[in-house]
């Protein structure tokens, strides 16, 4: 798996990239939809880590630890 910073920073290239307006239009394509995996890699990761935060937050103020269920993995479940 893909660190979240090395998913943003290659990210940001890509848009810096796109924004110099000096990309080809196949090339500019191509990063488009690497910039768009690398989002949703992104969020997909900030969403598990927000969750994991809201378990600690509602422990009653004790500060214990539950196993984290992606959202899209509790909803295969049902």
């Amino acid at each position: 798996m893909v660190k979240f910073e090395e998913c943003l920073e290659r990210l940001e290239k890509i848009v810096h990239e796109l924004e110099s307006g000096e990309v080809p239009l196949e090339k500019s394509l191509t990063l488009f939809e690497e910039g768009m995996q690398l989002s949703t890699t992104c969020r997909k990761q900030l969403e598990e880590a927000e969750g994991k935060v809201e378990i600690l937050l509602k422990q009653n103020g004790k500060l214990q630890t539950e196993p984290f269920e992606p959202p899209a993995e509790r909803a295969l479940r049902k």
